[in-house]
């Protein structure tokens, strides 16, 4: 089983930085791909970025494309999304997300098993 938890958000002004953290724990993560996705009030739940534990593939959303960076450190177990130049449209639930790269078709559609319960990322404009 896998536990993840995220922390780190909170509420910033527009052009401002936030580094959420995703805590994992419950196995070795080698083989496994770790995301971030987010949710708005009222909207469907988005991809932003991934990427593989191994440090390999890399993808993120066109919005968020030069603005946010993914990152792991393997001795915390910890999984990193770095927000820079914040805009309010950046305002949501931001979820972390982990599985095997074996069961996922992709790092942008998952499908991932293993989520946290969220952070809540607030930027006022």
């Amino acid at each position: 089983q896998v536990q993840l938890v995220e922390s780190g958000g909170g509420l910033v002004q527009a052009g401002g930085s936030l580094r959420l953290s995703c805590a994992a724990s419950g196995r070795t993560f080698s083989m496994y791909a770790v995301a971030w996705f987010r949710q708005a009030p009222g909207k469907e739940r988005e991809f932003v970025a991934a990427k593989n534990w191994s440090g390999g593939n890399t993808r993120y959303a066109d919005s968020v494309k030069g603005r946010f960076t993914i990152s792991r450190d393997n001795a915390k177990k910890t999984v990193y999304l770095q927000m820079n130049s914040l805009k309010p449209e950046d305002t949501a639930v931001y979820y972390c997300a982990a599985d095997s790269v074996y069961k996922i078709t992709s790092l942008s559609l998952g499908p991932f098993g293993f989520w946290g319960q969220g952070t809540q990322v607030t930027v006022s404009s």
